[in-house]
């Protein structure tokens, strides 16, 4: 099951809005398809992924702390 939110280009201005928290996110390609997805800190997980990474868009949600993140990751596996 994936997130029910919009998509966000996934540029510098993205990564920077995104908080410095933990959650899930979800990456997608120009279609809007998932091809990735994983949990951490938000903006430093962001960071790598559009330094390293090959995603169009992010979508993401914040966890109230770290494990929070880790259960949104295996509630929304597929």
């Amino acid at each position: 099951m994936t997130l029910r939110k919009r998509w966000r280009g996934l540029d510098r201005s993205t990564v920077g809005a995104a908080p410095d928290r933990y959650g899930y996110y979800e990456l997608g390609d120009d279609d809007g398809d998932v091809i990735g997805r994983d949990w951490g800190v938000l903006q430093d997980e962001l960071k790598e992924v559009l330094a390293y990474g090959d995603a169009a868009q992010v979508r993401w949600q914040v966890a109230e702390h770290r494990e929070h993140a880790k259960d949104l990751f295996e509630e929304h596996g597929d």
